[in-house]
């Protein structure tokens, strides 16, 4: 293809040229289509270049994307961003932090984050309690309720909904989905909007934010906060249990800093922990019960190897908590020798859910986008309703089967 060929040039320059092409048509007018042909180039852009993606009628169709993110070394982007948010809470009455359902360690550490720094800026600030979370979140959580200093940035959608005026600025933290949203009610309220995350962009977007700021090479949601702050100013100063939190969000999205580790990573930790981190506390965190490593040993057990470097496996019972599960399941596959992508799959409340790692070779994303789900090209999830455990079985077999004929996964 076109974009392998692009790859294949010579330029003496370490990094391979890439090309990112946006394409359209059917959309009604020519300037229609121009401006959808212009929309699906930032779409591959937002999601990490190298790719090509076709807009038609009433469908997306998404071709490359196997590069993995490189990382950028300039902060410029990072302190241009910091002072655009700083004059919109400037500006603001009262600032909300919101993340993604099933909120998870990045989303609170981050969102912590953002509310340090409203404080230092003399600002009300507020996240958005979660009506559910991960119960690896449960345990940062209990330490930050039990913070006389800290407990009360925490609030209700209700309470929430009636602290809001049209100065309010909300910032939405480790997701750029309204359907992900913590708070559609919230959302749709808000007239003044951040997005930060690190995901590759997806079609769904807050189309309304007033500033959006997306790196995809990052390694979550809670280092590109930590950038933020730095550029801040000297008033704004992190307690030592917040910049905890965040160190959390950055240990749990880089695997103990294993997977997406760069150089500005390690640069956001040793900020954290000058600013009065607990590794150790973080480390306790993460704990686990005899009963959910019993049942993790399990899943290794019934693995199955659909390729040589392709593993598959699943729950026949629910876990405590089945998404936490399915991805530290999927984790320990990918540990096995000449793994290169694990999929795992269990059972939850809602259907079954599917949890997908990747040392990089194959792009777990795009693979998950066919089954209606996504994330990195390393990390991804989907889910599935309305399907028993063989049938979502049969189902991620193909795809991935599909996937491998088309030469995608090497």
């Amino acid at each position: 293809t076109i974009l392998d060929d692009i790859k294949k040039l010579v330029t003496g320059n370490p990094m391979n040229v890439t090309i990112s092409i946006g394409a359209a048509y059917g959309q009604g007018s020519m300037l229609e289509t121009s401006k959808a042909a212009q929309n699906a180039l930032e779409l591959c852009l937002g999601r990490g270049g190298d790719q090509a993606i076709v807009k038609g009628e009433g469908k997306t169709l998404f071709f490359g994307g196997k590069s993995k993110e490189v990382e950028k070394y300039s902060r410029v982007r990072a302190r241009v961003i910091s002072h655009a948010l700083r004059d919109l809470m400037d500006e603001s009455d009262i600032v909300i932090v919101i993340g993604h359902v099933f909120l998870d360690m990045d989303a609170l550490g981050s969102g912590v984050g953002i509310v340090a720094a409203a404080r230092g800026l003399e600002k009300k600030a507020y996240i958005l309690m979660p009506p559910e979370q991960d119960s690896s979140v449960d345990s940062l959580m209990g330490l930050l309720l039990k913070s006389d200093v800290l407990k009360q940035n925490f609030i209700t959608e209700e309470k929430a909904l009636n602290k809001m005026s049209r100065k309010t600025l909300l910032v939405v933290v480790d997701t750029h989905k309204p359907s992900l949203c913590i708070s559609t009610k919230v959302l749709e309220k808000a007239e003044r909007v951040v997005v930060i995350d690190h995901h590759r962009r997806s079609e769904e977007f807050i189309q309304k934010a007033h500033l959006v700021y997306m790196e995809p090479y990052a390694s979550s949601t809670s280092e590109m906060v930590t950038e933020l702050i730095q550029y801040m100013g000297d008033e704004v100063r992190l307690h030592p249990l917040e910049a905890t939190a965040i160190l959390s969000g950055i240990v749990v999205d880089t695997k103990y800093f294993s997977f997406k580790t760069g150089v500005r990573t390690f640069e956001a930790a040793s900020f954290l922990r000058r600013s009065g981190a607990d590794p150790t506390e973080v480390y306790k965190l993460f704990q686990e019960d005899i009963e959910t490593i019993n049942a993790r040993s399990q899943v290794v057990k019934r693995a199955e190897r659909l390729l040589d470097n392709v593993i598959l496996s699943y729950f026949t019972e629910k876990p405590q908590n089945p998404t936490l599960a399915a991805a530290q399941a999927a984790n320990t596959l990918l540990e096995i020798k000449g793994v290169h992508a694990s999929f795992v799959l269990v059972p939850t409340e809602e259907g079954i859910s599917l949890s997908a790692r990747s040392l990089g070779n194959v792009n777990v994303q795009k693979l998950l986008e066919e089954l209606g789900g996504g994330g990195h090209m390393t990390v991804a999830g989907a889910q599935f309703k309305g399907l028993a455990m063989d049938e979502a079985i049969d189902k991620v077999k193909k795809t991935i089967t599909d996937y491998i004929k088309e030469g995608e996964a090497k």
